[in-house]
Parts: C-alpha cells; sequence; structure tokens
C-alpha cells in the first residue's frame, strides 16, 4: 500500500506549458476581435458616410412689375443640327490623304481628303492632245490653199493631159491598124481602155484642181469648228473631274463623324459598310442647332410659330437656353399621332452637341401675374423640386421644405410660398435624401 501511495506523484513540469498554450489562445482571440470590430467600423462608416450633393443658392428679387410669360407647354426631344451635311465625292478613286478627325473645325472650301489623281492627270492629258490636234487642223482649213498645192495641183493636170493625148494618139493608130486587119481586136481594146482611164484621170485632177484654186468649203470648216469645241469640253470635263479629287467642306463647321480612311475606296453612291464609300465626313455648323419635338396632335393647338421658349438639357442642370419655333413640319405622323416641330436655340454654346436630350417649356405671350409689392420674387431651376419638395442644406444637414409654385419663367419655377431666397438648395435631390440627413456639399 505504502508503495501504491508513493507511486502517484504530481508531474510539475507540465503544467507551465499548459499554461503558455492558453494564454496564446488568448492572444489570438484578442487579435481577431479587434479584427472585426475594425471591420465592423468601417462598415459602418462607409454606411454612414455623408453623401455629397450639389446646391444651387435661391436667387430672389423685389418686384411689383408683371412676371414672364406663363408656359403653356413641355415637351421632351434632341438636339439636331439645322443643317447636317454628309459630303460625298463627285468622282471614283482611292483615298490617298485625310485632313480632319473627328471634332475638328473646318472652313468652307478647306480640303479636308485628297484621292489619288494620276488617271485623272492621264485623262486630262490626252484630251489636251487632241484639242491641239484638232486646233492645227482647223487653222489649216481657215488659211486655205497655199501657192505651192495650187501649182502642184495645176501640173498634175497639165501631165494627165499630155498623157490623155498620147492615149489618143496611139488610139487611133492602133484602130486604123485594126481596120486594116493589121492588129488584132485584142490591141485596139487595150489602147481604148487606156485612153478612157487618161480621161477619167484628167476629169479627177481638173476637179481637185479647182477645189485647191478655190479653197476649202464653208461648211468644213464649220465642222472642224465643232470639233474643236467638243475638244475643249473634254479638256474642261477633265480638268473638272482632276479638281474633284481635292474633296473640300462646302461650309464651315465641325466635324461630327469621318467615313473614310487612307487607302479605301470611294465611290460616287453608297455600297457598303466595308465596300466603297458614298461620303467622307459628316459635317454641322454646331452655332445653329435647333432641338426636335414630336408634339401630339392634342397639344399642337397650344403653339404658334415664333413662339418662344426655354430650353433645358439633361447634362447640364439648372442652365437654360433661350428658344424660338422655327419649324412646324407640313404633314402629321400617323403611326405617332404627333406633329414634328424644330425650336431653334438662340444663344447655343459649346456645352449642347446634337443628340443631347432636351426640354422646352413653350410660354405664352401673356405675362404671369404680378407680385405684391415688396414681397421677394423667388424663382428656382426644376432640378431643385420633387414632388414639390426642396431640400435644404443647413448646417451641413437637409432641411426638407414644402412649396408652392406658379408656373415656369424663363427664369425658372416661380415660388409663391415656401422660400424666402438665400437658400442652398440640392440639385437632382436622390431618392432616398431626408429630412436631417447629414450631407456634404460637393465643391464646384
Amino acid at each position: 500500500m505504502a508503495e501504491d501511495l508513493r507511486s502517484l506523484r504530481i508531474d510539475r513540469s507540465a503544467a507551465p506549458q499548459s499554461r503558455s498554450g492558453s494564454a496564446w489562445k488568448w492572444i489570438v482571440g484578442a487579435v481577431l476581435l479587434l479584427v472585426l470590430l475594425g471591420a465592423g467600423w468601417a462598415g459602418y462608416s462607409y454606411l454612414t458616410a455623408a453623401p455629397e450633393v450639389a446646391t444651387v443658392r435661391v436667387q430672389a428679387q423685389r418686384s411689383g412689375g408683371a412676371g414672364a410669360g406663363a408656359v403653356v407647354l413641355n415637351a421632351t426631344g434632341y438636339i439636331v443640327a439645322a443643317h447636317k451635311i454628309q459630303v460625298a465625292s463627285k468622282v471614283v478613286g482611292k483615298v490617298a490623304w485625310i485632313g480632319v478627325e473627328k471634332g475638328d473645325k473646318v472652313q468652307a472650301g478647306q480640303v479636308i481628303v485628297r484621292l489619288e489623281d494620276d488617271e485623272y492627270r492621264a485623262q486630262l492629258q490626252q484630251a489636251r492632245g487632241q484639242l491641239a490636234a484638232l486646233q492645227a487642223k482647223l487653222e489649216e482649213l481657215e488659211r486655205g490653199s497655199r501657192p505651192e498645192e495650187i501649182e502642184a495641183a495645176r501640173a498634175q493636170v497639165e501631165q494627165a493631159q499630155a498623157d490623155l493625148e498620147n492615149a489618143r494618139v496611139q488610139l487611133e493608130r492602133i484602130r486604123q491598124l485594126a481596120a486594116e486587119k493589121v492588129m488584132s481586136k485584142s490591141a485596139f481594146d487595150d489602147a481604148q481602155a487606156r485612153y478612157d482611164a487618161a480621161l477619167a484621170r484628167v476629169r479627177n485632177l481638173e476637179k481637185n484642181y479647182e477645189l485647191v484654186r478655190i479653197g476649202p468649203r464653208r461648211e468644213a470648216i464649220e465642222a472642224m469648228r465643232g470639233q474643236v469645241e467638243a475638244a475643249r469640253g473634254a479638256v474642261a470635263f477633265a480638268e473638272t473631274q482632276l479638281a474633284n479629287t481635292l474633296i473640300r467642306a462646302p461650309v464651315a463647321g465641325t466635324i461630327l463623324e469621318r467615313g473614310v480612311e487612307k487607302g479605301e475606296f470611294v465611290t460616287t453612291s453608297f455600297v457598303g459598310e466595308r465596300g466603297a464609300k458614298g461620303y467622307v465626313v459628316t459635317l454641322a455648323d454646331l452655332n445653329d442647332l435647333r432641338v426636335e419635338l414630336d408634339i401630339s396632335q392634342n397639344d399642337f393647338a397650344r403653339l404658334k410659330p415664333r413662339q418662344r421658349g426655354i430650353i433645358t438639357a439633361d447634362a447640364w442642370p439648372g442652365v437654360e437656353w433661350e428658344g424660338v419655333l422655327d419649324e412646324i413640319a407640313p404633314e402629321a405622323n400617323r403611326q405617332k399621332a404627333a406633329v414634328q416641330v424644330k425650336v431653334k436655340v438662340l444663344n447655343p454654346d459649346e456645352r449642347l452637341r446634337p443628340e443631347m436630350n432636351a426640354a422646352v417649356a413653350f410660354l405664352s405671350d401673356e405675362p404671369a401675374a404680378a407680385a405684391a409689392p415688396g414681397k421677394p420674387v423667388v424663382f428656382v431651376p426644376p432640378s431643385v423640386v420633387r414632388n414639390d419638395r426642396v431640400y435644404v442644406v443647413l448646417n451641413g444637414k437637409i432641411v426638407e421644405r414644402q412649396i408652392r409654385t406658379s408656373g415656369l419663367t424663363p427664369m425658372g419655377l416661380r415660388v409663391e410660398d415656401g422660400l424666402i431666397g438665400g437658400e442652398d438648395l440640392v440639385v437632382n435631390p436622390a431618392a432616398d435624401l431626408k429630412n436631417g440627413m447629414k450631407v456634404k456639399v460637393r465643391q464646384p
């Protein structure tokens, strides 16, 4: 029993090792807890960070006069260039050089594309050669026959007459011999044939001598003059074709699209996207813009030519441009049940681009009701209003206010109640913007 009790001993060497392992577990747990707390705080800070907002300050004025015309119709559409031109080639050829890029401004008459012109230069040279030959022929006809030519023609006639006389003598001699049966009839026939040929030659040379002596007929000269004029026309056409290898801008404007690259083939008619091209660039004058709108037939009666309007663009909240109804389509669109109209932008600037979304508030000619004497007249841009509410930034927090408006004017929405002027309002307020929310004003 005593031996058994002595065998029961505590191993003290293992105790320190157990305490050390437990300490490490506590350290690792504490580190993990700190990491989790840090991540949670970062997430909380991200979710609760004050959102940035853009603001605009309310402008107010005191006036007892009448305001601007009231809005009679609002419509949306797109900004378009008044004149959009696709510059095409007048001749067929391969592009040798391009001098513009998309967005470049060009002047009227400026060379924008050059085509290879070797063939056109050769055609011009050929046409000039033909003209020179015909002009020389005409000059020869107009001068008439030279004395040397007349003398040569007379000499030919005299020689032919001598030959004819010799043939006549021979014919008479052979006729007598044939009558005496000394020569055969075939010899007589040969002599007769030689005489007839000599006689025909004399007559032809006499006619030629007469023509040479008189000179060319007027009809021949006029015919040659016609050929010369036709040759001059061919030269002018070849010169025009050569000049057309330089494609120029027909008007001043901005390049909207470049349709060809160096080495591509252009033609006088459109072929396809990968084939020969029918136009080289598209350009427009961005200082002459319109807003294209489709007006419902039910609202069309509210408009009239030259009616004023306020233009706004989605890309530039709070910015307004003046406009006037410039064009009304002569017929309606049956499918849309609408009439297309165009509003001219009276004060365009570089912020407006073709194909931008735009809205037009058409104004009546009748002025809006006058404000009471001494009462501030407040105007705000439509982009700050949501469901008849505005969101004022005060000491870094949102203050939601209910307002009452009386209509859109050239200076914006007229506020009858809810604002006094000087407030900073959120532009395009987000749907989750709430009263009392902290925000950070975005610096312009």
